[in-house]
């Protein structure tokens, strides 16, 4: 007994204690605070999901069913992911106006950028599908603007025209302009083929040539593009640029033709 008292009363007893007990907080902090981030996590998301729910319920239910399942007048929406509804509902497509058309055009938006992740949250939480993109994935950094003119020719000429100026489809449709989208939108659509568009997954096309289509897109339409080809008459390819000059630029001559010929009869009768 008289040999631990003298031990306890060691000078160095303090400082093994204070170790002791910082070892045992650091354990304990280690052990429970990662567990309540995560559940502040959850919380959050469950909350961003409970209110896009209820605008889901108030704007959207009506066509696509009460749990996202579809319905006669809107398709389901399971599976289709937060880009699809990123996509579409920041591009104002959605919700659709009630006489619809061919397809949905784009127009105004209802939902600000907060209600549409809400909105997107609830949709993704239905079932899986392509998330968001991030600036990472669209933005211009990395990408090459000459490997994504050879893609957008192949892949998406044939309906947007070679400069994303657009054109008409089958049956009244048509293949929307490309001119002022934002990239993430072109990326969202390029991803999950909104109405009449094939899909692109990464399987298919993958994230760096989306970001060179992307950047492509960027380099024609910007502001300071210059036509060295003299006037462009839209962008509008080959075949609209050739007519115009058959029909106007042949009329043209055969007119001044015509002209010098009978200028010329007129001056032998004279």
């Amino acid at each position: 007994m008289k040999k631990l008292s003298v031990r306890r009363r060691h000078p160095l007893a303090a400082v093994v204690v204070l170790l002791l007990a910082l070892a045992a907080t650091g354990g304990l902090y280690a052990a429970f605070a990662p567990a309540g981030k995560a559940q502040a996590d959850d919380s959050a998301q469950s909350l961003t999901i409970k209110e896009g729910k209820k605008l889901y319920e108030v704007g959207c239910a009506s066509c696509h069913g009460t749990g996202g399942q579809g319905s006669s007048d809107g398709p389901s929406l399971v599976g289709v992911g937060a880009a699809a509804v990123d996509f579409q509902v920041g591009t104002g497509r959605m919700p659709a106006a009630t006489s619809q058309g061919a397809q949905v055009p784009r127009k105004k938006v209802v939902y600000n950028q907060t209600q549409i992740d809400q909105l997107a949250a609830y949709i993704a939480s239905l079932g899986a599908g392509p998330s968001v993109p991030t600036k990472e994935q669209y933005g211009p950094g990395g990408a090459d603007i000459a490997k994504g003119g050879e893609l957008f020719r192949t892949n998406c000429a044939q309906c947007h025209n070679f400069t994303g100026k657009g054109g008409a489809l089958t049956k009244g449709k048509f293949a929307p302009s490309l001119e002022g989208v934002a990239p993430k939108h072109i990326y969202e659509a390029m991803q999950t083929g909104p109405q009449n568009m094939p899909s692109f997954p990464d399987t298919t096309m993958s994230e760096k040539n989306k970001k060179d289509i992307i950047a492509y897109l960027n380099a024609v339409n910007g502001e300071e593009t210059e036509n060295p080809g003299g006037l462009e008459l839209g962008g509008l390819g080959p075949v609209s640029e050739g007519l115009f000059a058959w029909i106007f630029g042949l009329g043209a001559l055969i007119v001044v033709a015509v002209w010098v010929a009978a200028r010329t009869a007129k001056a032998k009768k004279s």
